[in-house]
């Protein structure tokens, strides 16, 4: 059975190629869907919206791609509870279209950041992370901006990632862009949409520096086939 995975893009967006690697890598075939012919995904199994910086971020990062009929196409595939992954311009993209809670604003620092994090792993029963072990600690790096998240309203029960220490100590220390909470990957209400702001699918292999990523993408073409 082959597992179908769309990969929207928009102009600007840059991590497309490495997302493909990852989907081809977890063993599902990945489909390049530009966003002007995203007008129904029914064909996939799951979809991604990976990280760049669409329209230039101009208004607010995502804000732009937000409104595309692309993403009337994602919210259809969202409803049947298809899992649905956007990373990092993905994550803003799915806030500001409100398919997760919460906000993304500018980083406390208010420059850009990019590093190798940790990540401590608060749920296990989602689409993303059956693969992983609740509590597990995750090295996977960070490339944004505008990647400090608020939430709007309590949102405990969703949240998958934190950043953390390599023990996994949630503090400030470890906190690098001031996110409420160390919150850094939040899941909707059903659990099929998760956006998360480190990039999961450059820590694909060890070459990279680390191989944590793939769990993720694993678990999620897992998901589908079951």
């Amino acid at each position: 059975m082959t597992i179908r995975v769309a990969v929207l893009k928009f102009p600007g967006t840059n991590c497309d190629l490495e997302m493909e690697h990852a989907i081809r890598l977890a063993g599902a075939e990945p489909d390049p869907v530009w966003h002007t012919e995203a007008h129904d995904l029914k064909d996939h199994d799951a979809a991604v919206v990976p990280g760049g910086f669409t329209y230039g971020d101009y208004v607010r990062a995502g804000a732009i791609a937000a409104t595309s009929p692309a993403l009337d196409a994602l919210e259809e595939l969202a409803e049947e509870e298809r899992p649905i992954l956007g990373v990092c311009n993905g994550m803003q993209i799915l806030a500001e279209r409100n398919l997760i809670p919460g906000t993304l604003t500018v980083n406390a620092n208010n420059r850009f950041i990019c590093t190798w994090t940790h990540l401590k792993v608060e749920r296990t029963d989602t689409p993303f992370t059956t693969t992983y072990e609740e509590g597990q600690v995750i090295r996977v790096p960070i490339a944004h901006k505008e990647g400090r998240y608020i939430p709007d309203d309590d949102v405990e029960n969703n949240v998958v990632f934190r950043f953390c220490g390599p023990d996994g100590t949630v503090s400030p220390e470890y906190n690098p862009n001031g996110s409420t909470d160390n919150i850094t990957g939040v899941v909707n209400d059903r659990g099929n949409v998760l956006g998360m702001m480190p990039h999961p699918e450059r820590a694909v292999h060890k070459l990279l520096g680390s191989d944590d990523g793939l769990p993720l993408f694993r678990s999620m073409i897992k998901w589908c086939r079951t």
